[in-house]
């Protein structure tokens, strides 16, 4: 559970943030995402090999 302590005369906004950004940094978002839709293992896979092409491709014209 997140806790985000509100300060005495603070306005509403600045403690949501805070719990927005928790929340974010905690992965549970992300995890949700990826469990609403199964995804194939194979898909998954080619995805991931995808992602790495991309930035093996990024990483090379960088050293060229």
């Amino acid at each position: 559970m997140l806790i985000v302590p509100i300060k005495e005369g603070e306005n509403i906004d600045r403690p949501l943030k805070r719990y927005k950004r928790k929340f974010d940094k905690t992965g549970r978002k992300r995890a949700l995402q990826t469990r609403k839709q199964f995804d194939k293992p194979s898909v998954v896979r080619r995805a991931q090999i995808q992602k790495a092409q991309y930035v093996q491709n990024l990483r090379d014209q960088e050293n060229i």
